[in-house]
């Protein structure tokens, strides 16, 4: 058989080949490669040529087989294109068409608050720790000096799920967790969500906080002030002071509340402080001697700090909402004013 009549042939047949050719496409390779193909029989028709022109019929035959492969490695690229156009095609869809379908989403606030401290604490050397949501009343309360008959459990709604299972009311228990896991020097955040039975407009029954601790030698009141002293100046601009004022929590001796002057009037009195001048925004003091020592930790060789914020407050008073359901409604046009 002719080499060059192969070839033209094969040339004619690939070039009327158009869309849904794919059998007729299938068929020609068998033809061409099949194992009785036109080419397995020219290469077989070798043994009966004399040896001296063996080499050069085996080299044009190879030649015409790269040939032949080439075109239809091309054809079979050429028909998977007219394919697609042909599906794309029929579904009707319009390309040139510049419509959003969709509306474009944005950041929850209170995410974004998170994500912002997050990696202002850990810049500081700060290690991110999660417990869970689901707590036991050993490390929601006892282990943080909250015994059963404590007065300060009043001071907190909680849910109780059976005896001795509730939902977490604070990420105070992540500390308990991670110290009793890990030995000083501990520096650590724990933000998630907390629940207690709570609702107003500016309590929610599910709200966010962020916890953190700090365990070392010779850690004073005076490290806690200036650890607070950098957040406030961070989240709230440089101009930003810090006050103390004495309370209590049972976890931590001495407790303090923790305010700081408003970003918005600079102290002088407006809506956002109540005309105070003064934002309350946390409550930290110094680890209490009795939870290092259930913890295993000498309070006689340690000392350390304790804060806890709420994010959703945070956020509340960064975007001035005056009501903290707007942050769980999930109200489209409410999230985009903080696009």
């Amino acid at each position: 058989m002719d080499l060059n009549s192969i070839l033209t042939e094969t040339e004619q047949k690939l070039a009327a080949m158009g869309a849904n050719s794919e059998r007729e496409f299938a068929a020609l390779k068998t033809y061409l490669f099949g194992k009785s193909g036109v080419l397995t029989e020219l290469m077989k028709s070798l043994k009966d040529l004399p040896p001296d022109k063996k080499p050069q019929a085996g080299k044009a035959i190879n030649d015409l087989r790269v040939k032949l492969n080439a075109m239809c490695d091309e054809k079979e690229k050429q028909l998977h294109r007219l394919a697609i156009d042909a599906a794309l095609n029929a579904d009707g869809i319009d390309l040139s068409i510049d419509k959003p379908e969709h509306a474009v989403g944005c950041k929850h606030p209170v995410s974004v608050v998170r994500k912002k401290l997050t990696d202002y604490f850990v810049g500081n050397g700060y290690i991110v720790y999660d417990s869970p949501e689901i707590e036991t009343d050993y490390y929601n309360f006892q282990a943080l000096n909250v015994p059963p008959d404590h007065p300060a459990r009043d001071m907190q709604d909680t849910f109780f799920i059976n005896e001795g299972i509730l939902l977490r009311t604070q990420t105070s228990a992540g500390q308990i967790r991670l110290m009793e896991k890990f030995k000083p020097p501990i520096k650590m955040i724990c933000p998630g969500r907390v629940f207690r039975n709570d609702d107003d407009s500016t309590h929610s029954p599910v709200f966010h906080q962020m916890e953190g601790l700090v365990i070392d030698k010779n850690v004073t009141l005076c490290d806690l002030k200036g650890a607070l002293d950098s957040f406030a100046k961070f989240m709230f601009g440089e101009q930003t002071q810090v006050r103390f004022r004495p309370s209590y929590f049972p976890f931590t001796e001495p407790s303090v509340e923790v305010d700081v002057s408003c970003f918005n009037c600079g102290g002088a009195g407006c809506r956002v402080c109540k005309n105070t001048g003064w934002i309350e925004i946390l409550g930290a003091g110094m680890v209490n001697r009795k939870v290092l020592a259930g913890c295993g930790i000498d309070p006689d060789e340690y000392r350390g700090f304790a804060f806890g914020m709420g994010l959703d407050r945070i956020t509340m008073i960064l975007g001035e909402i005056n009501d903290i359901k707007l942050l769980w409604e999930n109200d489209v046009r409410f999230l985009h004013m903080f696009k």
